[in-house]
């Protein structure tokens, strides 16, 4: 059981008791205040009535996701010019867009895969929209030397990064080193000028910057997503972080 119902369930527990003390207090005759008494009650009333589970659930969720927009806004309100203007880092989209939005991921991810499409249409229709890359690998040594590679490409052949991107994460499979050399060869990017890339420091540079935002900012796996104030893990979809795009963009933050 995760720990939201768990919690729902200590929720109905304790407006079960507030029950049973109203119960007692309005009586006509005296009742029973033993532990077996307490618990005939509360198992009754949880029966009687299993939609306070529910709202009990929907309520520690929205407390857990107010408590995690208040974390979130706390970590970003000092973040480093590194985290949106990296000199290592890869930009999609206009690179002088008005909303920038951050993505840590993983060539082996396959929830990245999956938010690979609804960044790719966010870029084709919001044309004011800057998206930064973080080759974050953190699933295997194969996502390392994706990574690494992937890093290359941006600082040999920035123009043809994108295609090489969408390319290495739509694959299937494992994704490792060789595979990420072979995307770069089919998008044109000669396999000499990138080996010798691979072995510069700015590859490795790139990726240690990387770990250092992600520790930083708490981010433990991939997707995850930062616009404005907001730190959003997951393949949440186009349409929510649209929402999110847009709140910043009209207020600044990321839910107005």
């Amino acid at each position: 059981m995760s720990r939201l119902p768990v919690l729902a369930v200590a929720g109905a527990l304790v407006a079960a008791v507030a029950g049973y003390a109203v119960y007692a207090q309005n009586a006509d005759g005296p009742v029973g205040t033993d532990r077996e008494s307490l618990g005939r009650f509360v198992r009754e009333y949880i029966v009687n009535n299993p939609e306070i589970l529910v709202e009990a659930q929907k309520e520690l969720q929205r407390r857990q996701t107010e408590k995690d927009a208040a974390a979130a806004r706390e970590k970003l309100a000092d973040k480093p010019d590194t985290l949106e203007n990296s000199q290592h880092q890869a930009v999609l989209g206009n690179p002088k867009g008005d909303v920038t939005l951050v993505e840590f991921f993983d060539y082996n991810c396959g929830y990245c895969r999956r938010a690979l499409g609804d960044v790719n249409a966010l870029i084709e229709k919001d044309p004011n929209l800057r998206v930064v890359l973080k080759e974050f690998p953190i699933l295997s040594r194969g996502s390392a030397e994706a990574a690494q590679v992937s890093a290359a490409v941006n600082l040999i052949a920035p123009d043809k990064y994108k295609d090489f991107h969408d390319k290495l994460l739509s694959s299937s499979g494992q994704v490792d080193g060789a595979a990420a050399m072979r995307a770069a060869g089919e998008v044109g990017i000669d396999a000499a000028a990138l080996q010798d890339a691979v072995k510069r420091p700015e590859p490795k540079a790139a990726i240690e910057e990387v770990y250092e935002l992600a520790s930083q900012f708490g981010v433990e796996s991939t997707p995850v997503f930062i616009v404005g104030d907001a730190i959003v893990p997951g393949a949440v979809g186009e349409a929510a972080l649209k929402a999110k795009i847009d709140a910043v963009r009209k207020c600044g933050k990321a839910s107005c």
